[in-house]
């Protein structure tokens, strides 16, 4: 099945590199629009693949589609390909906050998924959420895990859990950015090198997710089990309640996820 993708930003090209990466995909199955020649340019050397400005050739020409576009210029892609789009086209849409509703107002016979990937996904490490519209087949939607699996793991959500992924997981990644960032300045601010403050974290950061992961106990757990009675690590956290650290984060991806609903 070849497939076309609408758009090249960095999420489009970490999808065709990992497909490619994984022999998923090869470069002849693998074609790419984008309304700038000069990204085109990048797309075609960089990942070796067919690229054009016109997205109605190449939707002709696949089987599966790849919505790439911000979402603000969706309605407009939507419109152009509309002519083009055949029920043997499976319709895959990674727009932040546009619903399957919205693109079935457009396109309502499609067979259509929706994916909320997240930029850990560049380097094969993060978590792709898809919900699927009113005439998708299993088969679809193994074809849709097949394309995301080049992005690291892959689960099935309702549509209307979309926002909250999108709050958690899809913004996520800046969440845990700016905590990385504090506290490698707060290295610095202690007299720790940039560099030995940065390494500090990110194996912390890193093995502390792995930790999590592998032994399956809940994160309380294991904080409490790196916090001794009046030890360096309770001052730490009894800082960080009194500011409302835990509350902060909450209130923060709650924003988010209203802020998804109101792009709908």
């Amino acid at each position: 099945m070849k497939i076309g993708i609408i758009g090249c930003g960095n999420m489009a090209e970490a999808i065709v590199r990992g497909l490619l990466k994984n022999g998923l995909y090869s470069h002849l199955e693998i074609i790419a629009t984008d309304v700038r020649p000069e990204r085109l340019k990048e797309m075609t050397a960089n990942c070796k693949i067919e690229t054009t400005e016109n997205n109605q050739e190449a939707i002709e020409r696949v089987d599966v589609v790849i919505l790439a576009v911000k979402p603000q210029v969706m309605h407009g892609v939507l419109e152009e390909i509309k002519p083009k789009i055949k029920e043997s086209h499976l319709i895959i849409s990674i727009a932040a906050g546009v619903r399957l509703e919205r693109i079935e107002t457009i396109l309502p016979k499609a067979r259509l998924i929706r994916v909320m990937p997240n930029t850990p996904g560049l380097i094969g490490c993060g978590i792709s959420a898809f919900s699927s519209g009113k005439a998708v087949t299993k088969e679809d939607e193994e074809t849709a895990s097949r394309i995301f699996s080049a992005l690291g793991d892959v689960v099935k959500v309702e549509e209307k859990l979309m926002d909250a992924v999108c709050a958690l997981s899809g913004s996520g990644p800046a969440y845990i950015f700016l905590i990385i960032e504090s506290l490698i300045a707060a290295g610095v601010k202690m007299g720790l090198s940039y560099d030995l403050a940065r390494r500090l974290v990110l194996v912390t950061v890193e093995g502390s997710a792995k930790l999590v992961k592998e032994t399956g106990k809940h994160p309380a757990e294991l904080r409490d089990n790196v916090t001794s009675p009046g030890g360096t690590t309770a001052a730490a956290l009894y800082v960080m309640e009194e500011e409302g650290l835990r509350g902060i984060i909450q209130k923060a991806v709650l924003a988010s996820e209203k802020r998804a609903n109101e792009l709908k």
